[in-house]
C-alpha cells in the first residue's frame, strides 16, 4: 500500500473524509433516447432543485408507508412495489422557473397501492413525505383521475439517485416543486395541505400554464 492510500484511509477512520455511497442506478443499464415517436432529455441534462442535495436510500432496507384515511395501513417494500401492475409512460415535467424535461417513467401506479389499502369516505388529498424533509400534497381525484405513478425508472433505467431512488412523484401537469422524490411516505387526508414550497408562496394547485 502506497503512502496515498494509506494517508486516505487515516482520515476515512478518522472520520475526516466523507465516504461517496454508490448510486441506485446500475451502470449496465442502458438509457433509452427515444420513446414512443418522442425524444426523451437525457438524465445528465436535467436539473435537479432539492432542498437537501441527493439523497441515498438503501433500498434493502427501505419502506414505503401508506397512512391516514385508508382501511389498511401498509409498509411496502422495494421488492413489493417492483412486484405490483406496472404503468409506463412519457411524461413532460416543467419546472416555474420556465424550464422543463421529456422523460419517459416506469413504476406504479397510486391506483395500484390505493386498490391494496382501500380508502375511507371523504378523503380528499394526499400528503408525500421525502427522506430529506421535503413534502408536498395533491388531490385525491387528481391522483386517481389521471391515474399518477411513483416511478422507479427514468428512461428506461434504474431511478438514480439524484432523481429520486427509490421513488420520484410523476404529478403530470402539474409543476416540478409537486414532483416530490425520495417518496417514504403517503398519508391519505380529508384536510388541505401546504408543503415546503406552498407554505412559502407557491400555488398549492400547481397546474402547469399551456406553453
Amino acid at each position: 500500500m502506497n503512502i496515498f492510500k494509506i494517508f486516505v484511509l487515516f482520515l476515512l477512520v478518522c472520520g475526516c473524509v466523507e465516504q461517496q455511497q454508490t448510486p441506485a442506478a446500475n451502470v449496465s443499464e442502458k438509457e433509452d433516447a427515444f420513446f414512443d415517436g418522442m425524444e426523451l432529455t437525457s438524465i445528465k441534462e436535467q436539473r435537479n432543485n432539492a432542498i437537501k442535495g441527493t439523497q441515498f436510500i438503501n433500498k434493502e432496507t427501505y419502506t414505503l408507508q401508506v397512512t391516514g384515511m385508508v382501511n389498511r395501513s401498509l409498509n411496502l417494500t422495494y421488492e413489493e412495489l417492483l412486484a405490483l401492475p406496472v404503468a409506463d409512460r412519457f411524461v413532460r415535467m416543467d419546472c416555474v422557473e420556465g424550464w422543463g424535461f421529456d422523460a419517459r417513467w416506469t413504476g406504479v401506479t397510486l391506483n395500484s397501492i390505493f386498490n391494496d389499502s382501500g380508502l375511507k369516505p371523504g378523503a380528499k388529498n394526499v400528503i408525500f413525505y421525502c427522506d430529506d424533509g421535503y413534502s408536498t400534497s395533491l388531490e385525491l381525484d387528481y391522483l386517481r383521475g389521471k391515474d399518477i405513478m411513483l416511478a422507479y425508472r427514468l428512461n428506461n433505467v434504474t431511478l438514480p439517485s439524484e432523481r429520486g431512488f427509490p421513488l420520484q412523484l410523476v404529478a403530470e401537469g402539474r409543476y416540478g416543486y409537486k414532483w416530490a422524490k425520495w417518496v417514504t411516505h403517503i398519508e391519505v387526508t380529508d384536510q388541505p395541505y401546504e408543503g415546503f414550497w406552498e407554505s412559502r408562496g407557491y400555488s398549492n394547485i400547481a397546474i402547469v400554464r399551456e406553453r
